[in-house]
């Protein structure tokens, strides 16, 4: 008998701002010091995203939705097979 694997339900389609919250008590994703340019824009940001790095709330939701489009046309291309 061989192993069925149950495949998941795609991911929901992206809403523009509903990616990431930073308003939270967790990591400071503001830093006072000095703006830095961002990891994906190049644009000077007090941000910092989870990992520390400076980026745009925006830019960083925009790189997590290319994400999750590829994520999503890969599982898709996956199952045709």
């Amino acid at each position: 008998m061989s192993a069925r694997r149950r495949r998941r339900a795609p991911p929901e389609e992206y809403v523009p701002g509903t990616l990431l919250d930073w308003r939270g008590d967790g990591l400071p994703h503001w830093d006072y010091d000095r703006p830095l340019p961002c990891r994906y824009c190049g644009g000077d940001t007090h941000l910092r995203d989870s990992k520390k790095s400076p980026a745009h709330k925006v830019c960083a939701e925009a790189a997590l939705a290319q994400q999750a489009a590829e994520a999503q046309a890969a599982y898709h291309q996956e199952g045709t097979r």
